[in-house]
């Protein structure tokens, strides 16, 4: 997992998911954020790393689109950063919430794979203090 911090933008897998969200048509783009979100929160067995990286960045998109709060990461998907919206419904964000309570839950190689690097406070902080607080209306 190419990883370099604890940013829900901040890794290979996330930054290339971006860049597929960037360059979808506009009205494809809340789709492919379900869908990510969907790929975790459905998940009974091992949730793969990379599928969660997904989410977490899904996640991230849906709660600045709620909160009004700007993306700044340069590898969130471009339009974002140009000030580009996504269609965010209250369906949405409880997919977002079920997602990244999958993510760091049992059998997820995501929180496994911080925990071995000895960084998972920080990690899940990230999810606990900003994303998991998504505005409801």
């Amino acid at each position: 997992m190419g990883t370099w911090d604890v940013g829900p933008f901040d890794n290979d897998s996330a930054a290339d998911w971006c860049g597929d969200l960037h360059n979808a048509a506009p009205k494809r783009r809340p789709a492919l954020v379900r869908k990510a979100l969907k790929g975790a929160a459905g998940r009974a067995k091992y949730l793969d790393s990379d599928e969660a990286v997904e989410a977490i960045a899904a996640a991230a998109i849906v709660a600045s689109q709620r909160s009004g709060v700007p993306i700044t990461s340069p590898y969130a998907p471009d339009f974002l950063l140009e000030g580009g919206s996504v269609e965010v419904d209250d369906e949405l964000v409880a997919l977002a919430v079920r997602a990244l309570d999958r993510v760091m839950g049992e059998d997820s190689e995501w929180l496994e794979l911080w925990e071995e690097s000895g960084s998972s406070p920080e990690a899940v902080a990230v999810i606990e203090g900003n994303l998991l607080k998504v505005p409801k209306s």
